[in-house]
């Protein structure tokens, strides 16, 4: 599974600790960074937590006492290690332990499922059918071969098409989904012909039954 990559606007929660805890406390302060204490919470897709490095639109974060650090378009591990190795060449701490969490990886799931839904991921990684499934799963009307991912990826959108009845689906790049992909299941064609015989004849009854409260007006009269 490709390792996702950190891009603007991405929030992360970055703990640091050693073997002098006071002296790592610094890197740990609300306001300064991330709070310890909540750590453990997990973000909501209707609420934004209080604390976390935000990436802005240049693609950097503001860490204390090194300043403006290029985070957009590395991994978590690759921050966790050009951050290590600045704290120790700056000589701020020995052997420090620094981990790196994503506080705002979601996918959308919408269409033909059961209930559309932001997905949050704690865990930072999850599958196209553990989506649909968080989703209530497909409803009778869902179109299994052609589900479609749209993704963001250096600010440009991409879209791609996956049969879910299809063994090629587990070797797709988009068969792990990453942070703020879409999924979009369209519906079949029964649906389709469903709603459009729909729409042809509720104009239809409603002027039929328009006219059958006139007449009876006129006879009542």
């Amino acid at each position: 599974m490709e390792k996702p990559v950190i891009q603007n606007n991405d929030l992360l929660n970055i703990t640091v600790s050693s073997l002098n805890p006071e002296a790592s406390a610094v890197f740990n302060q609300p306001g300064g960074a991330n709070n310890n204490n909540n750590s453990n919470s997990q973000p909501t897709a209707t609420t934004t937590p209080a604390n976390g490095y935000l990436v802005d639109g240049e693609g950097n974060i503001q860490f204390p006492f090194l300043g403006t650090i290029k985070a957009s378009g590395m991994t978590k591990d690759e921050l966790k290690d050009k951050l290590t190795k600045s704290l120790v060449d700056k000589k701020l701490l020995v052997d420090p332990i620094i981990t790196v969490r994503f506080l705002n990886f979601k996918v959308t799931v919408l269409g033909e499922v059961a209930h559309p839904t932001v997905v949050t991921v704690p865990s930072e990684s999850i599958t196209l059918l553990e989506a649909l499934g968080l989703a209530g799963d497909l409803t009778i009307y869902a179109q299994r071969d052609n589900v479609l991912v749209i993704r963001d990826e250096n600010g440009k959108k991409l879209t791609h098409r996956l049969n879910l009845n299809s063994t090629e689906l587990f070797s797709s790049p988009y068969y792990y989904l990453k942070s703020n992909d879409v999924v979009y299941v369209e519906p079949n064609k029964a649906k389709v012909a469903s709603t459009s015989r729909t729409n042809t004849w509720l104009p239809i009854l409603f002027s039929a039954l328009s006219l059958g409260v006139i007449v009876a007006d006129r006879i009542i009269k």
